[in-house]
């Protein structure tokens, strides 16, 4: 049996209404007071069910088509060792020539939580307990979101020498810059143990959980990457224009205030920011030692699986046009 991309379309569009319904019925006790404000009540219910939407696709999709998901899974096996090539060309190039080399993983957080600590707690009086950890949890997650797609958005413009001489998986290269973030993340994680131990702050078992919202930024930040690459393309300005917007991100997520500053009104709007939700969870298990309910996975996974299909969908169906705008 076969399905077509009209109908997984169409069935995704009926996932999305059932599921919709189906939250609607719900008690409050499961999601929540509908004399909230209605504007992120709705919204809410219909970002959940389109989560739930996509996620049975996939699996549809998954098992309808088989032929092309292995095609897809025997492409990539094929050039792995490329891309692994590639990911270790962009770690020894960021230090190459430099005297401390991988070290600068674990300094430059280090740097700069301890500025980011003596402007915002003393100077500008955030009172945020255990702050040098609450900022780097922060700075953490922002920084590979931020380098990640930063770095990706001009990869498939810098190996227009590739694509014009050999096939490459052109997803291969915003691939490569994220995967090579991560490895410079997993490096600076040593700075974040570090900085419990010389402030004193409990550790909780939790902590071993991080994993899991790494793992949603990382799936988040392919999406975006994706999509920033394939626009980049055609958009040259772009990359200019990115910088601010990560820029202005940056404030808007609760990296170095507190998020008790805001009004009752305020807080849910901030919570539409997918960074504060995967920085949330982060500190959730790291610093508090809880872990996050369903309904808070339901958000990141969400945030997550719709930037990637986005992303993944604008850059396949793009990709060809690439070579005629290089």
């Amino acid at each position: 049996m076969t399905v077509s991309k009209k109908k997984l379309a169409l069935l995704f569009l009926l996932l999305a209404t059932f599921y919709f319904v189906l939250l609607l019925l719900l008690p409050e006790n499961i999601i929540g007071h509908r004399d909230d404000i209605m504007m992120l009540f709705v919204p809410k219910l219909m970002f959940f069910a389109l989560t739930a939407s996509i996620l049975t696709v996939f699996v549809l999709a998954f098992i309808f088509k088989k032929d092309y998901f292995k095609s897809q899974f025997h492409t990539f096996n094929r050039f792995k060792y490329y891309l692994r090539l590639l990911v270790k060309r962009d770690f020894i190039t960021k230090y190459r020539k430099s005297i401390l080399g991988v070290l600068w993983s674990l300094l430059n957080p280090l740097l700069t939580m301890l500025v980011m600590t003596l402007v915002f707690q003393y100077f500008f009086r955030f009172e945020i307990e255990n702050f040098p950890v609450y900022l780097l949890s922060g700075m953490t997650i922002y920084t590979f979101f931020s380098e990640s797609t930063t770095l990706a958005m001009t990869s498939v413009i810098a190996s227009e020498g590739v694509i014009k001489k050999i096939y490459v998986p052109k997803y291969i290269f915003p691939l490569s810059r994220v995967i090579s973030s991560l490895v410079n993340l997993l490096f600076s994680m040593g700075a974040f143990v570090l900085v419990f131990i010389f402030t004193g702050v409990q550790f909780h078992w939790t902590i071993l959980l991080i994993p899991i919202p790494i793992i949603y930024t990382f799936i988040f930040s392919l999406g975006i990457a994706m999509l920033m690459s394939s626009l980049a393309v055609f958009f040259r300005d772009l990359t200019y224009i990115y910088g601010v917007l990560t820029l202005l991100l940056m404030y808007l997520t609760p990296i170095f205030w507190p998020v008790s500053m805001l009004s009752p009104r305020m807080a849910p709007i901030i919570g539409l920011n997918p960074l504060f939700q995967f920085v949330n969870y982060f500190r959730s298990l790291a610093l508090w030692g809880t872990i996050p309910d369903l309904w808070t996975n339901m958000v990141c996974l969400g945030y997550a699986l719709i930037a990637l299909c986005a992303g993944t969908f604008i850059f396949m169906k793009q990709q060809d046009r690439y070579i005629l705008s290089m």
